[in-house]
């Protein structure tokens, strides 16, 4: 009796469970690159070098703003270049 078959299948699903397993990871640490670059970029523009006891209105807004507006274009990029993708493929 031979287990070849059911070696190979095995391996491939193995194979395939490991390959969605690394993208998942891959995806969880452009997540947080994205978000670490994210948090230095509007605390440079917000904050700056000296940051006071606590944050006042006008950081808050400043900070909401930074974000929404640099997930707003993150968002517009990812479509535009979903776009191009599907117009050429």
């Amino acid at each position: 009796m031979s287990f070849d078959n059911s070696d190979t299948d095995l391996s491939a699903v193995l194979d395939s469970d490991l390959q969605d397993f690394i993208q998942v990871q891959q995806q969880k640490a452009q997540l947080q690159s994205s978000a670490h670059k994210l948090t230095d970029m509007c605390w440079d523009r917000c904050i700056g070098e000296r940051p006071g006891a606590r944050l006042d209105a006008k950081t808050e807004v400043c900070l909401t703003n930074c974000v929404e507006r640099f997930l707003d274009a993150s968002i517009f990029l990812v479509q535009r270049l979903q776009k191009n993708l599907s117009s050429h493929g």
